[in-house]
């Protein structure tokens, strides 16, 4: 009869921050589920229709709530979601690491924000859900609405740059800052989608938990193939 481990003792062979990341992705993909169900059911339409109307002028919806400096604000952020962006941040992050004598987690940031585009465009055509018609867009947009391209993408690009560049940094503090920046600009990002009113909030949140869910998942390669590295270790990566 063969040997089966226990679950306990296979848990207490897992590092607890392995475990907390491999709880954490199985969240992020049940949450992409509920919202995805919620979508698909349209239970969550009346939402997005308010939140969406709450951001426009009562008197001409096609002006949003804000100064006029906001919108222009948001126009260039949402800037940093789209394809040549991602794209530029992704070469020169990538020759930055292979600079840098980091040649394996430079291939991993390429494969994983190439592969994370290629699933963020199936899972529009999956759903093929239509662009919100209830306030006018202030940005051309020509795909499918859910889920959001550019939170998805800033998510996966940011947020995969961000932990992995972090990862080869010497400090502890210099981990949380470039990580923070990830973060900020995701979050930013996605909310200048609904802002501008191309994207209902509901494809927004399930751009950021799927972006979340792919960087997350990247993350725990790396830390399979490279090991770990603790801040103050400069020793290069093969």
């Amino acid at each position: 009869m063969p040997y089966r481990l226990p679950l306990k003792s296979l848990a207490r062979r897992i590092e607890p921050r392995i475990l907390s990341a491999l709880i954490g992705l199985a969240g992020l993909v049940f949450l992409f589920v509920a919202v995805a169900e919620d979508v698909l059911e349209k239970e969550s339409h009346a939402f997005d229709r308010v939140i969406l109307l709450s951001l426009r002028s009562p008197s001409d919806l096609s002006l949003p709530i804000g100064p006029a400096w906001l919108e222009s604000a948001f126009r260039d952020i949402t800037s940093l979601g789209g394809f040549t962006v991602i794209t530029l941040m992704t070469v020169l992050t990538t020759a930055y690491l292979v600079a840098a004598g980091k040649y394996r987690s430079g291939v991993l940031v390429a494969i994983a924000i190439a592969l994370g585009s290629l699933v963020s465009s199936l899972l529009k055509y999956v759903f093929e859900r239509a662009r919100p018609d209830v306030v006018p867009h202030l940005v051309e947009v020509q795909t499918l609405s859910f889920p959001s391209g550019h939170a998805m993408m800033s998510a996966v690009a940011y947020l995969t740059l961000g932990a992995l560049v972090a990862r080869a940094q010497s400090s502890w503090r210099l981990r949380i800052f470039v990580f923070s920046v990830g973060v900020i600009l995701t979050l930013l990002i996605g909310i200048s989608r609904i802002y501008l009113g191309v994207h209902w909030p509901t494809d927004v949140l399930a751009g950021w938990v799927a972006g979340a869910a792919w960087a997350l998942t990247f993350w725990l390669v790396a830390e399979t193939l490279f090991g770990r590295r603790t801040p103050g270790n400069g020793e290069p990566e093969a």
